[in-house]
């Protein structure tokens, strides 16, 4: 084994066309959405959300490209990318965007420049989920 590289595996996770999932997905590697999902997307690389997605949750990875429709909230570490066909209802927190003509975005896109504005933001951000989350506890 000495003087090979080690080949780095990135886990998988597709929802294919005509899969409706409830529930969050948690991801430690490429993720890609072509079905329905209710809950949350949170995966440690790449996140594709297809043309005929419906996505009703947040949605966090390194890269995010959204193609379909997201209600919730993306954080992009690295990118994101929103395509023609998509629409987002909610924040967008992320270093770089593309977001192309005639998607739809209805929320508040922040995009940080440094590493000392994306951890102020996703803190911030981190802080209103945790008030959030309270707050649906004791409404229930």
């Amino acid at each position: 084994m000495a003087g090979q590289q080690r080949e780095n595996f990135s886990l998988n996770t597709i929802i294919g066309p005509g899969t409706w999932v409830r529930g969050d997905i948690e991801s430690g590697g490429f993720t890609r959405v072509d079905g329905s999902i209710q809950g949350n997307i949170s995966a440690q690389g790449r996140v594709i959300i297809g043309e005929k997605a419906r996505v009703k949750g947040h949605v966090s990875g390194t890269s995010v490209t959204i193609g379909g429709v997201v209600f919730g909230n993306i954080l992009a570490s690295e990118r994101l990318i929103v395509l023609a066909s998509a629409l987002v209802m909610g924040d967008i927190i992320t270093r770089r965007i593309q977001a192309d003509e005639g998607c739809l975005i209805h929320g508040k896109v922040m995009v940080c420049q440094t590493d000392e504005q994306w951890d102020r933001a996703l803190a911030e951000y981190q802080d209103v989920q945790g008030i959030r989350s309270a707050l649906a506890g004791i409404a229930t």
